[in-house]
């Protein structure tokens, strides 16, 4: 299974930008999206350093918290 996490924009340069979630920072490349009009603070979904999809605020929080569900109940069942 494949798994891409949202995650915020705090910096462009050029088809890479610097982006954090959760207090993890990561550089990503924006190659896949430049038809897309792209700006520091826009949330993005990455998938092994690509940004694939641009997506509202509202959805990456939605998506954080099913994230978040799924870990503390496998934590549970461990």
């Amino acid at each position: 299974m494949c798994l891409a996490v949202p995650m915020q924009i705090t910096k462009i340069e050029g088809y890479n930008a610097h982006c954090v979630v959760k207090g993890i920072e990561r550089d990503v490349s924006l190659f896949l999206l430049q038809d897309e009009t792209i700006k520091v603070g826009d949330y993005l979904l990455i998938h092994v350093g690509y940004a694939i999809q641009k997506i509202s605020a509202e959805e990456a929080m939605s998506t954080w918290e099913l994230l978040d569900q799924m870990l503390a109940e496998d934590e549970l069942s461990a």
